[in-house]
């Protein structure tokens, strides 16, 4: 049957009474409307309501506007969780252009590479990070509109900008007559990873697939009406996970705070009447490991989600004694963060600690909005067996994966090869279909919820005079989930201690990237000459 032939197709189109392009930035312009005067936004003495929380929304889409920014236009941020965080989530697509929210943890170089490759007309930056921000500007052959954030929790920092954030918000228009996308595949956001070569690799987010988990979101933690949501989630990753849309489309509070430490969080928690919040496994040690004055009786069970590195199953055992409830789930840059959870069965809950603890590890299932997910082999595509011990790399599919790599046509084939994403995680498929990591066939190693390329250390490690060889991999740590481990050999009669190797790397990398372990050895290789990394990682094992 032909399309013109077929009942249900004729005469029955598309129109604007019937079709709308789905995007996360009405949830804001309902939430205004039905519970204007709720509380949308917490941080110290300031507080927003959600009527509030949509001007000063509509007034950054309406500023920006005026100085020429719209559709195609990227928007970076450099700012740590704060109010002005939250609003360019909104402000900066409902203006037409892309939120570009960049690592506050990041080195000069690298900010400088992102603001080059995704072209940056315009800059939001805290005065905190002024001294690498304007590292990063120096070396722009064209330099974005600055506009500085004052903050004053924070240290004072140096003015970089034309004007400062207030300033701006002001000459936009409260009233400011937005537009959503005039396609729901039109871009929201533009993240970038390190992946595992030299430059980092820009993601870009569509409007359809940031709306359909933010409510992914909602469906898997079983989130009801008006939650309170602390901001410990940095929202520069993977946009918090979607959570300033999630948050938001069902009218919560977002609690923001600058600094995760653990006596902020929970006095917060106490303060702010909080029921939610997410974070890497070094959030839970940091809150576990809290000294005794640090620490409050939790006023209810808290709903804590996780990600990162598998958390330790003593771990979740401990957060959970102390009051927390543990939602485990996995997920990448390029899949608007997390798309799989452990989905809890209740048969479950009458095992013991120790065992639902390590079922609580699992990555798990599908999220509701994720239309594939497997364990398969890398090469044919074919499943592995469901025997929790064959493994394989993990593929997904679906609305919630991202348009591709930004000026990156080689990698996006690659990385979309036979119709499904390749996470380049493995792991194994257990009897009733959880998925469970095993290793990462990238060696990227996870820190603190941070990605780090070892490829990118070696270069650095290479670097120094004394160096011969060195291969850098994930060593376990308690507190970070993972922590570099380079193991080096020297050139034939020079030396070098550990202190003077990492003191080179501090000085080369972002802090988090330094190596925190360095094993002087000679590198085990193959016939080939390949270093073996599978013997290193197990050495850095049993570091402990």
């Amino acid at each position: 049957m032909s399309a013109a032939d077929n009942p249900f197709e004729t005469g029955l189109d598309k129109n604007a009474a019937n079709y709308v392009p789905l995007s996360p930035l009405g949830f804001l312009e309902r939430s205004a409307a039905v519970f204007p005067d709720r509380t949308a936004v917490l941080y110290g003495a300031r507080r927003h309501s959600w009527r509030e929380a949509y001007a000063r929304c509509r007034r950054l889409a309406s500023a920006l506007a005026q100085h020429g920014i719209g559709k195609g236009d990227t928007v970076a941020l450099m700012a740590p969780n704060l109010p002005e965080a939250f609003e360019a989530h909104f402000g900066v697509p409902m203006s037409g252009a892309v939120l570009n929210a960049l690592n506050i943890r990041l080195d000069a170089d690298t900010i400088a590479f992102i603001l080059q490759h995704g072209e940056a007309k315009v800059l939001l930056t805290d005065r905190e990070f002024a001294p690498v921000i304007g590292k990063a500007l120096a070396q722009l052959p064209k330099k974005p509109l600055v506009i500085d954030v004052d903050d004053p929790q924070a240290p004072a920092g140096e003015r970089l900008g034309a004007m400062d954030y207030e300033s701006f918000l002001a000459s936009g228009d409260p009233d400011f007559a937005w537009h959503r996308p005039a396609d729901e595949w039109d871009a929201i956001a533009l993240n970038y990873t390190s992946g595992t070569t030299g430059n980092p690799k820009g993601v870009v987010y569509h409007h359809r697939g940031a709306y359909l988990n933010a409510l992914g979101n909602i469906l898997a933690w079983d989130m009801r009406r008006h939650p309170v949501y602390l901001w410990t989630l940095p929202m520069f990753h993977c946009n918090g996970w979607c959570f300033p849309w999630t948050v938001t489309a069902l009218a919560g509070t977002h609690v923001c705070l600058r600094r995760v430490e653990a006596g902020a969080i929970f006095a917060a928690i106490a303060k702010a009447d909080v029921t939610h919040l997410c974070g890497a496994p070094i959030v839970m040690n940091l809150l576990l490991n809290a000294p005794a004055e640090s620490k409050r009786a939790l006023p209810r069970t808290i709903e804590m989600m996780t990600a990162g590195a598998a958390p330790p199953a003593a771990v979740i055992e401990g957060m959970e004694a102390m009051g927390f409830h543990i939602t485990h789930v996995y997920g990448l840059t390029e899949v608007y963060g997390p798309v799989t959870y452990c989905a809890w069965h209740e048969e479950w809950n009458g095992r013991p600690s120790q065992e639902r603890a390590a079922l609580k590890a699992r990555q798990g299932v599908a999220y509701p909005v994720l239309e594939g997910l497997m364990v398969a082999d890398a090469e044919t595509l074919a499943p592995v067996p469901r025997d929790g011990k064959t493994m394989g790399e993990v593929f997904m599919r679906g609305n919630v994966v991202m348009k591709g790599y930004l000026k990156n046509p080689q990698a996006t084939e690659e990385a979309f090869a036979g119709g499904w994403f390749h996470t380049g995680d493995l792991g194994v498929a257990h009897p009733d279909g959880y998925i469970e990591l095993k290793d990462r066939s990238k060696d990227i190693i996870i820190s603190g919820g941070e990605n780090i390329s070892t490829i990118e250390v070696e270069g650095v490690l290479y670097r120094h005079p004394a160096v011969l060889e060195a291969a850098v991999v994930a060593r376990p740590d308690a507190n970070w989930g993972e922590t570099p481990c380079a193991f080096v050999a020297l050139k034939p009669g020079v030396s070098a201690s550990a202190d003077e190797i990492i003191a080179f790397c501090r000085e080369r990398l972002a802090r988090f990237k330094v190596p925190r372990t360095i094993v002087f050895r000679a590198l085990p290789k193959t016939s080939t000459g390949k270093i073996q990394k599978f013997v290193l990682r197990e050495e850095a094992r049993k570091l402990g």
